[in-house]
């Protein structure tokens, strides 16, 4: 029998996006008459093994040596032969450095195609077609993939999770798979202190853009963030002059995101920072310039320099709470 197969890490636990990939597959699976293999590459949360076994009609969690930390070449070592024994017609992994780093290489190792930075995945006529957005944002395009199978990374957020209401607990195996030498080894990991939710699940965002013209007024901006229980972002220039993190860098090249409420501050609006907003539910705009392309995709615009908006802003919204 042909299976779909779920790809979700270990240390990412349930977050959204492995909740958006086990929807997705959850529902392929049902409308193609097959069953649903979701395998855990390294150790699992009880919330992850739990919540991938109310959806997968099996589970497997592959662990040992090798696997503790992220390694591409072990981990595509590891997933191309799980694939392999679950006979698997479709491969779907979440959106994250991960899946776009080793999507194309597993495609490879399997004889099948890639896809990203899907917003849906459905079948028709024996064939995998995925829908992406095009040309930053601007229109939709459906690809059908030839080749079995069909690997695909998906969009965070874009893909409701699976209602696992009435379903039994799936069959769970654990496994150490056999992994070649890669000569690689992770010497040290630091990791950045979030302080709150990742940007891919976070409700409100307040970001910023060069227009600010360096790094002092994100410290502004970030007890507006604070005020509205916000998170921070930024866009890719912001992000490419050092002023703040990488990770808060929201666009194509960056994080895909789909708060309630973005509210973008001197930022133009490339169509490449529009593409990682446009899940969004409302989008609110600050700028100076009345012809900036930000103004053509936000449901409130104010014409303005920040630094007359953000302060008086902040206390008005701290005095109503």
């Amino acid at each position: 029998m042909s299976e779909v197969v779920c790809t979700l890490w270990g240390r990412a636990g349930l977050d959204r996006a492995a909740q958006g990939v086990l929807g997705a597959g959850r529902r392929l699976a049902d409308s193609t008459g097959a069953a649903l293999r979701a395998i855990i590459v390294g150790t699992a949360d009880d919330a992850l093994a739990s919540g991938a076994q109310a959806v997968a009609d099996r589970v497997v969690v592959a662990t040992g040596p090798g696997l503790e930390d992220y390694n591409p070449e072990s981990y595509l070592a590891a997933l191309s032969d799980l694939c392999k024994a679950a006979s698997a017609t479709v491969v779907l992994l979440g959106n994250d450095t991960y899946a776009q780093e080793i999507a194309a290489r597993l495609a490879h190792r399997l004889g099948g195609s890639a896809a990203g930075d899907a917003v849906a995945v459905h079948a028709e006529g024996g064939k995998v077609r995925v829908t992406r957005g095009v040309y930053g944002g601007k229109a939709t395009a459906v690809i059908e993939l030839e080749k079995s199978p069909a690997v695909v990374w998906v969009r965070a957020r874009a893909i409701e999770p699976a209602d696992a209401a009435g379903r039994g607990a799936g069959e769970v195996e654990r496994v150490t798979p056999e992994l070649p030498a890669t000569g690689v080894k992770v010497l040290e990991r630091q990791e950045e202190s979030k302080g709150g939710a990742r940007l891919e699940d976070a409700q409100v965002i307040v970001s910023g853009g060069r227009g600010l013209g360096g790094p002092e007024p994100f410290t502004e901006l970030q007890k507006l963030a604070d005020v509205m229980h916000a998170q921070m972002a930024a866009s890719r220039a912001a992000c490419d002059a050092g002023w703040v993190p990488a990770s808060w860098q929201v666009g194509q090249t960056g994080k895909k995101v789909a708060p309630q409420l973005y509210l973008a501050i001197a930022i133009s609006g490339a169509s490449q920072h529009i593409m990682g907003i446009a899940d969004s539910k409302v989008i609110c705009a600050i700028n100076r310039d009345a012809d900036a392309p930000i103004f053509k995709h936000c449901t409130f615009g104010l014409v303005e320099d920040y630094q007359k908006v953000i302060g008086p802003l902040t206390e008005r919204l701290r005095s109503a709470k």
